[in-house]
């Protein structure tokens, strides 16, 4: 590639001239390449090392003049091909015209001015804004990964660390190359190289530690192997960088989503000397995780910028040092200290934001006014103008909100009159319903008589408490978040305010805000569509709380149905889960239908993540995390629960429902409480604290069913002694409590416990130990859905079990590839996670033909992806253009371990229609002469030879059972006998040999083609070139006979052919030899004359359209209708469409040839096979240096 000019002080220095003339010099790396010696292989060992190779090619250009002891370097190269052509055009283009100037300085000056000018116009033309954005060093360091370990143009490099690979105990220090879909390691010392590539699909663990043989250390775990890699400069950059790309590979296994950079990233101010653009997407990613998390923001809301701060909090009357955060919809705040205050501002509330007078006591101080009288002064900013200006430009964006959310329960207006109702009439869902107005609770509530006792006025103490707390810290979403905020939840939410605090402290409100009208939308798209997830919520829905009387009704049942109906619409990927009805249910109670629609979404789709998609992913992963941390809080009784099983039966039930299924749910809807406010922190506390009390009891079970019971009883006595609404019976208290129901416990003192106990739970430290967990929960479910789909197919195959998991492994991991790196068509297509395991993943056409021509025992040279396209539309019977795993090894078991009739009725029907496509097949006679009626008299002769000839070939095979059916015409038919007659159409046709196609000739001359090639590479290569030809010779004249007989010619007295254990060249008429001297003509000879080459064969061996030549044939052998073609004729003349042959005269022709016999007999081995397509995908490979070997081939 042509560089920017740069000076050079010492041309010889560690390099070696091979080409030069009076103003250019061609230079060789010493070490890469031929020779090199000691000092060779110090200076590889060094660019290896000091990163030297990455900033300097192996090759490069140097500009000389007579006078100047400078050097300039203008081009480099990593091969020698590519510098040979820069400096072929040096000589062509600039050699003369700089040989003219008189003076040297005019020469560098040109010649600069030239390479300069030809960078900018290559810019200009190839390359891509995302490349304009790296560096040079970059660009050549990726440049070096595609090159070293074969990476096509679509694998992205995103960084590249210097470290220490441990091979044994040997440190092999080099270089670790992190791309998008893959971990790259490379090592050149004193002559050895080490090259490792793992793909982030088949990592198992990621772990970062330190220990004294491995100091600093990242352990990278597949199902086959472990790496250690330590010696970094910044292992916590690297590590946080691996575990974002091992995400996003889990991500890609989860949902067949592959990476998708972020175009609408802002360009940097500066091109970084280390950082790429990928790199920055990732920091930025990483960021906005950081920020939605903290504030339960939407998925779309992007971090445009955050700066240090103080804000002004009236109620404490003090500065509080901490963060300010601007996104596209957000101003946001969170102090310094945890817990002292947190805020956050929506855009669409902000009224003015002005710059107030500094002083020494408040420098530099921003005010934000919102529509709610709310004013919020920010001070000590950094950069005042930049900010103010960036918010202003975030305003102009914002569409003004129709309402404010000050309240949000209080302006949904009340008046459901009957004009509202009109204007709705026919709609699912409208103003008009109860539901749409007011929760369920709040509408069974609102007839009873006014409550005066002493939990009804514990429950207005509370109300005034956060009324007070409103008056103090604002309302809505811009209230002051403080560590009384959390006392007040923890004490409870009055059930007024409830639904109104679970929208705020959710996130939902703010999506709701942003969103009106939506939900009514969804809802009449979905009410009436029909699909698995509607069939599976009518099931439950009478099943969601039926204990509690808003269930009872159609009114509840309805608002539920809709609810769940339109999330299962806007999100299909989930649909519905079980335990989304009883969630939803107790979210309806609380809120209108609208309401409650939101808090499901901010519950699956962003506080509890992939725990309801259809393998509850995300709840096995917190099951995992609460295994760890049981172990690590409470290590005894791990052990002994580990040894029962317990933590895996408990746990599922605990977290997908919010303990809504195993508690009093006037207890449980306080943990929701808590839970919507501080996340998943809280279910881990309150499990761990459930099994602290029963400590004692569960460490002497002896079984899994006397532990859950114990549990199962604790539970079910949790209880709410606060609550003022009339108790709801919890059913599985009532089927368990016994004779003897142990003592109540106070659900407040529950979670209190609990935050004494193990209140040093951290949020980030939980986000570290479920990506931990996701590694080993994802890979888990694949070596699950690997065994199944052996367990299904061994029964059906001949395939051993290990031979059908590598299989598999194969299918899937050229599917996976196929995600991100390109395919005809889309992962989304070729992945289905409703379909059985064996049909998920799917392959097209290209995928198909490497997998073909890697596995395949049938090699046929430049014939294979011929054979190749027809195996798969042989494959494919839907005809959707994909292949499944069943499918794909249904085709490779009758290659390998079927028996000859079977491999030549595959290697037969290759050669017929659908798996002969007319492109290969030109002539369309034979679909028009075959199926006419005229003819039906004609062949009826030929038939019956037919039929006899079979039944000579296939004695063995038994009748059709034809007489079962003829006694039961007349019996009474009852259900079962239907049941049997549908189960009897289920059942999958078997295929005989009768079942099979006639072949016409140039269906006849492609299985000859096929046959030519697949026996190119064979020891016995000469003996069956002549079996086959004695075939073709015997089945050409089979056919001339049958079709004397179907064009109704005058008979012949030739006598016909012969059987299949006689020898039939010999004993033929003169016709016969003509028939011979026709296959001659057709290049058909014997293999002597056969040329070695196989493109040669492939065109010359059997040609369509010499076949039956004028010269070869008696006249009275020739129909009226037969068309003569001449060998100069090209391919697509009309050939005799007359002539075909059924696959018994095939298989009765092979079987007279002892050669063809054994071939087709012969057993294969798909291991070796198998084991070579491993190596070429190159998991470790360790060699001498290539670049002796592409040298040598250079010179030779």
């Amino acid at each position: 590639m042509w560089i920017e000019p740069e000076e050079v002080l010492l041309a010889g220095a560690l390099w070696v001239s091979e080409r030069a003339n009076p103003f250019f010099i061609l230079q060789r790396r010493r070490g890469h390449g031929r020779g090199g010696g000691l000092s060779g292989l110090l200076v590889g060992t060094l660019d290896v090392v000091l990163d030297s190779s990455a900033r300097v090619a192996p090759y490069r250009i140097l500009l000389q003049t007579a006078d100047s002891q400078i050097y300039w370097n203008i081009a480099c190269g990593s091969s020698r091909k590519e510098i040979t052509e820069h400096w072929d055009f040096l000589e062509s283009n600039l050699l003369q015209t700089i040989s003219i100037f008189d003076n040297d300085e005019d020469v560098i000056t040109f010649v600069k001015g030239k390479i300069s000018g030809i960078i900018a116009e290559e810019n200009r033309l190839k390359r891509s804004e995302e490349q304009e954005e790296n560096s040079g060093k970059f660009l050549e360091a990726e440049l070096k990964m595609r090159k070293l370990f074969g990476m096509p143009e679509e694998e992205k490099l995103v960084n590249y660390y210097s470290c220490s690979y441990w091979k044994g105990r040997v440190p092999r220090q080099g270089w670790l190359y992190l791309s998008i879909n893959h971990l790259c390691f490379y090592s050149f010392l004193l002559g050895k190289e080490v090259t490792l590539v793992v793909p982030w699909t088949e990592v198992t663990q990621l772990e970062k530690n330190a220990t004294l043989v491995f100091p600093e250390s990242v352990r990278v775990s597949t199902r086959n192997a472990e790496h250690f890699f330590s010696m970094f400069l910044n292992v916590n950059d690297t590590f946080k960088l691996m575990e974002q790309l091992a995400n996003i590979a889990m991500r890609q296994l989860l949902d067949n989503e592959a990476f998708a950079a972020d175009r609408s990233l802002p360009k940097a101010c500066k091109t970084l000397k280390n950082v790429s653009a990928l790199k920055r997407d990732f920091d930025a990613r990483a960021k906005n995780e950081r920020y939605r998390s903290m504030f339960r923001l939407t998925q779309d809301e992007r971090l445009d910028g955050h700066t240090d701060c103080t804000l002004w909090t009236p109620f404490a009357k003090m500065h509080v040092v901490g963060q300010l955060f601007i996104s596209n919809n957000y101003i946001c705040f969170s102090s310094r200290e945890e817990d002292l205050c947190q805020l956050i501002i929506p855009l669409r509330e902000v009224t003015i934001v002005e710059k107030a007078d500094s002083s020494s006591v408040l420098p530099c101080p921003v005010s934000i006014s919102t529509k709610n009288k709310m004013n919020f002064l920010f001070a000590n900013l950094k950069d005042r103008d930049f900010l103010v200006q960036r918010i202003s430009d975030f305003l102009q964006r914002t569409p003004d909100g129709s309402w404010s959310d000050t309240n949000p329960l209080s302006l949904i207006g009340s008046s459901g009159s009957t004009s509202v109702d009109s204007v709705h009439k026919g709609r699912h869902y409208h103003g008009g319903l109860p539901t749409a107005q007011q929760g369920l609770l709040r509408l069974y509530q609102q007839d009873g008589p006014e409550d005066l006792g002493p939990k009804a006025m514990k429950e207005r103490m509370k109300e005034e408490a956060w009324n007070i707390h409103f008056s103090e810290f604002g309302r809505g979403v811009c209230m002051y978040r403080t560590s009384r905020t959390r006392e007040l939840v923890l004490n409870g939410i009055p059930e007024r305010l409830r639904g109104e605090l679970w929208l705020l402290f959710s996130g939902a409100q703010n999506e709701m805000a942003s969103h009106p009208g939506y939900y009514g939308d969804l809802v009449e798209q979905a009410m009436g569509l029909c699909s698995l997830a509607t069939e599976e919520i009518e099931r439950d829905l009478h099943r969601s709380m039926p204990e509690h009387r808003a269930f009872q009704n159609e009114t509840g049942i309805a608002a539920l149905r809709r609810v769940l109906t339109a999330y299962a619409h806007r999100n299909p990927n989930i649909g519905y889960c079980q335990a989304m009805n009883i969630v939803t249910s107790v979210l309806l109670l609380y809120g209108t239908e609208e309401e409650a629609f939101w808090l499901l979404v901010a519950l699956c789709e962003r506080m509890l993540p992939d725990y309801y998609n259809t393998r509850v992913v995300g709840a096995l992963v917190d099951q995992g995390v609460f295994e760890e941390l049981t172990r690590a809080f409470l290590p005894p009784l791990y052990d002994h629960m580990q040894a029962l099983g317990v933590i895996t039966t408990i746990s599922l039930s605990w977290f997908l429902t919010l303990f809504l299924s195993v508690m009093p749910f006037d207890s449980a809807v306080l943990l929701v409480d808590c839970f919507f406010y501080e996340g998943i922190k809280l279910i881990f506390q309150v499990a761990l604290a459930v099994l602290h009390d029963n400590m004692d009891a569960l460490l002497v079970c002896s079984d899994e069913g006397e532990a859950m019971t114990i549990l199962g009883r604790y539970l079910d006595n949790v209880v709410n002694k606060q609550t003022v609404a009339p108790p709801t019976p919890h059913l599985h208290a009532l089927l368990t409590s016994g004779d003897d129901p142990p003592p109540e416990i106070d659900v407040f003192d529950l979670i209190k416990a609990s935050y004494e106990k193990f209140g040093s739970l951290r949020s980030d430290v939980i986000e570290q130990m479920r990506f931990k967990q996701r590694l080993k929960v994802i890979q888990s479910l694949e070596d699950t859905a690997k065994r199944s789909v052996v367990r299904a197919m061994m029964t059906e195959l001949a395939f051993s079990i290990e031979e059908l998991e590598e299989l598999y492994c194969l299918f899937k991991s050229k599917h996976m590839t196929s995600c991100y790196w390109g395919s005809s068509s889309s992962a989304a297509q070729r992945h289905d996670p409703s379909l059985p395991y064996l049909e998920q993943y799917r392959i097209d056409p290209v995928q198909f033909a490497q997998l073909f021509s890697a596995l395949s025992p049938w090699v046929c040279g430049s014939h294979t992806p011929t054979l190749s396209a027809r195996l798969f539309r042989l494959l494919d019977q839907n005809q959707d253009g994909l292949v499944n795993f069943k499918e794909f090894s249904t085709g490779l078991s009758g290659m390998y371990h079927g028996d000859l009739t079977e491999k030549l009725k595959l290697l037969f029907k290759l050669h017929l229609p659908p798996a002969l496509c007319a492109e290969e097949a030109e002539s369309a006679l034979e679909a028009t002469h075959f199926f006419t009626e005229d003819k039906l008299q004609e062949s009826s002769f030929l038939s019956d030879l037919d039929s006899v000839r079979q039944q000579e070939v296939t004695s063995g095979e038994e009748p059709k059972d034809g007489g079962e059916d003829v006694e039961e015409k007349k019996e009474v038919k009852d259900y079962r006998y239907y049941l049997r007659m549908w189960a009897k159409e289920k059942e999958p046709k078997r295929e005989t040999i009768k079942d099979l196609p006639r072949m016409n000739q140039e269906q006849f001359i492609e299985l000859c083609k096929t046959l030519y090639n697949m026996f190119s590479e064979e020891p016995s290569e000469q003996q069956l070139y002549h079996a086959i030809a004695t075939v073709a010779s015997l089945l050409l004249r089979i056919g001339e006979v049958g079709k004397k007989f179907g064009n109704g010619a005058k008979k012949v007295e030739a006598p016909p052919p012969a059987p299949p254990g006689m020898e039939g060249p010999g004993e033929g008429t003169s016709t016969d030899a003509q028939v011979c001297q026709a296959l001659a003509d057709a290049q058909l000879e014997p293999p002597a004359l056969l040329t070695s080459d196989e493109e040669t064969k492939d065109d010359t061996s059997v040609s369509s359209f010499s076949v039956v030549s004028s010269s070869s044939l008696q006249c009275e052998d020739i129909a009226d209708d037969t068309v003569l073609v001449s060998g100069e004729e090209r391919r697509g003349s009309a050939l005799d469409a007359d002539w075909t042959i059924t696959f018994e005269q095939v298989l009765a022709s092979l079987l007279t040839e002892p050669a063809l016999v054994e071939y087709f007999e012969r057993k294969m081995d798909i291991q070796a096979k198998m084991a070579a397509c491993k190596v070429q995908r190159a998991v470790e490979r360790q060699i001498s240096s290539a670049s002796d070997h592409e040298l040598s081939q250079h010179s030779s």
